[in-house]
């Protein structure tokens, strides 16, 4: 009996030109972050000249009032806009995944659009609206601007993991004898939920990193963190916004990859 023995496929190697442009990107992305890093530890109260190691400037973050208080509104502006946001998000992507009215590619389109308008648009049309009614402006105005993009982000996460339910297994539990609000939170509700986290976390670190639409729609009184920030490197760049700038990085990194790694997980199962 003869045996056919088909060739090893080699896998194709990576250019040198290939490896050097990869390395110049990475180089250009992260360099800069690194360079921050390096001068949070600097002793000299000026960023330029290094006069030793120190971490006094992350001890001193946590005796500033005005930082805590701006960290503050923003954890009451990213958690308020991001649990309205997955509950009307949540709905909004079963709803135009399920269910068939008229207008409702046009209703799609626009309930996606906040994700490639710019955000000076945004915050700007925010504040014609919140003038025309006479609305004044205050921490309640942020959540309320924040939603807008908020609500786009999870209602994408929760639709791309729609996609890949299968749709008769609520059929199943109608049949069943199941009312459709059970057949909702007992069925497609928990096979949603990593979609739903994973949408949360990414509008959270959008609403916390969050600059200019706040800006626009803020009262004098209500300023975030990323708002604070600004107003104090108007006088040059301290190492405690150096600091400060690294904490918000790695936080903001660590919950974009959980993200993505329950919105890559969800899709495996």
């Amino acid at each position: 009996m003869n045996v056919s023995i088909s060739p090893s496929t080699k896998k194709p190697r990576v250019l040198s030109w290939q490896a050097v442009f990869s390395l110049i990107t990475f180089v250009f992305m992260y360099l800069p972050i690194l360079v921050l890093a390096f001068y949070s530890f600097n002793q000299s109260p000026y960023s330029a000249t290094w006069q030793g190691f120190t971490l006094d400037w992350y001890r001193h973050l946590f005796s500033d009032e005005r930082i805590l208080l701006a960290l503050k509104n923003s954890l009451i502006v990213a958690f308020s806009a991001v649990g309205i946001s997955a509950v009307l998000g949540t709905l909004m992507a079963v709803g135009l995944a399920r269910y068939q009215f008229p207008g409702k590619a046009l209703y799609r389109g626009i309930s996606y659009l906040p994700l490639i308008i710019p955000d000076i648009a945004i915050a700007v049309a925010t504040l014609v609206f919140l003038a025309a009614f006479a609305i004044p402006l205050s921490i309640w105005t942020i959540i309320a601007a924040h939603i807008v993009f908020c609500l786009a982000y999870v209602g994408l996460v929760v639709s791309s993991r729609l996609t890949n339910l299968n749709p008769h297994l609520e059929e199943a539990a109608l049949d069943l004898g199941a009312t459709p609000v059970q057949a909702f939170t007992k069925v497609l509700l928990p096979q949603l939920m990593p979609g739903i986290i994973a949408g949360c976390l990414l509008a959270f670190v959008l609403s916390l990193d969050d600059f200019l639409i706040a800006t626009f729609t803020a009262s004098s009184g209500a300023s975030t963190l990323p708002m604070e920030i600004f107003s104090r490197i108007r006088t040059g760049v301290k190492p405690d916004i150096n600091a400060l700038s690294v904490i918000l990085i790695l936080v903001s990194a660590l919950i974009a990859f959980v993200a993505e790694l329950i919105r890559a997980s969800s899709e495996k199962k």
